[in-house]
């Protein structure tokens, strides 16, 4: 098992979640690092005592540095601090879960540096899949899925075989079976509701318009080496299934499990061994029977596009990421309707499709373009 772990995104969901399963298995933080919750940074810091703490935002930075004043904790800040975080001498493992286009760069440093990079980030696949691929295959890093479903399929393809495709399952969020005129005036709390799963924010949102499915199709495709073709989904409410693959002989491998994030966490830190943990464990007999529905495209349009978006280029999927983050944080903020979040990635999409993305630079301009497009519209 590897020992040391830097943590990017530490004070998110995932981050939280990441640090209790390093308290539970024993394992040293060596680096955290967030965007600008310095309050809960300086506690974490206090509680974990790494060697280096990085934020996003100079002005957290400062605050955290003066908070821990009375400690060896060096601070540093900007993107070239978080960078710093992922590449560590000492540490074996990074955890990538900073929120956005932002974890695009830190993901690719630990690549650089040969880390383990356990990334819970899908916009990293999502706008610079090509360019992570070509950095694996150059450096032989290693980088195992943190998400509950491409880590479900990395489990199932562990005992080898010829697969027919990848069947990704989805919980259809808080507004599942509801019409589109329905959910034109749904509010922030009301999508922010999520019946299975506790996360960010940012990501309950995609999970109630089921973009979040959409990114995990492109994520998959990149994690797995698949054509867009080959990657189902799959409406479970139960959130029990986590993802599936079909074999060519018709066989398929299922895997199970509570919804509890900490599991896949862990898993991605430990492997390839399994060792006890911190996370629930399914009791079979209490389950609801197990469901699987079609997903209603009409509806959640945001699926379809994203379908779209994953057979075009890099850039097509930079601009969508970057205009769906722009739309999800107006939402939240009050300023559009939870029924304009796609018409405006689509019209961003729209507005720069073919852009090829074949770059670190170009992917993030792209996704700061849409991101600018989508501001303009409002």
């Amino acid at each position: 098992m590897k020992k040391n772990v830097s943590v990017l995104g530490s004070t998110g969901s995932i981050g939280k979640n990441t640090l209790e399963v390093i308290r539970a298995l024993g394992l040293r933080v060596t680096a955290l690092a967030a965007g600008s919750n310095s309050r809960l940074m300086a506690e974490q810091a206090r509680r974990f005592r790494p060697r280096l703490v990085a934020m996003f935002d100079e002005a957290a930075a400062r605050e955290v540095r003066l908070a821990l004043a009375d400690t060896d904790i060096r601070v540093v800040s900007g993107e070239e601090g978080v960078a710093e975080a992922a590449a560590l001498p000492e540490t074996d493992t990074v955890v990538g879960a900073i929120t956005g286009m932002a974890g695009l760069v830190p993901s690719l440093t630990a690549i650089r540096e040969r880390k383990r990079l356990a990334l819970a980030n899908k916009e990293t696949l999502v706008c610079g899949g090509r360019i992570v691929r070509r950095e694996i295959a150059r450096t032989g890093a290693e980088m195992l899925p943190v998400d509950s479903e491409p880590s479900a399929i990395f489990q199932c393809l562990a005992g080898g075989g010829e697969l027919s495709r990848l069947v990704l399952t989805a919980s259809g969020g808080p507004f599942r079976g509801k019409t589109a005129a329905e959910l034109e005036n749904v509010t922030v709390e009301q999508a922010l509701a999520h019946p299975n799963w506790s996360m960010g924010p940012k990501v309950t949102v995609d999970s109630a318009t089921m973009m979040n499915k959409g990114l995990e199709i492109i994520e998959a495709m990149y994690f797995f080496d698949l054509p867009e073709d080959k990657i189902s989904v799959y409406v479970h409410p139960q959130s029990i299934v986590h993802s599936m693959v079909e074999f060519v002989d018709g066989s398929v491998v299922a895997q199970m499990g509570a919804p509890d994030m900490r599991l896949p966490i862990q898993l991605a830190l430990t492997w390839p061994e399994r060792v006890p943990g911190p996370a629930r464990k399914l009791d079979l007999t209490a389950c609801a029977p197990l469901t699987f529905l079609e997903p209603d495209i009409e509806t959640f349009a945001c699926l379809r596009l994203a379908r779209e978006v994953a057979r075009g280029t890099g850039g097509d999927a930079a601009v969508m990421n970057g205009a769906n983050e722009a739309a999800v944080a107006a939402f939240l903020a009050g300023r559009i309707g939870f029924g304009r979040i796609y018409p405006l990635v689509a019209a961003a999409v729209e507005k720069f499709r073919g852009a090829p993305g074949e770059s670190v630079d170009e992917v993030v301009r792209l996704g700061r373009e849409a991101e600018r497009f989508v501001y303009s519209c409002i």
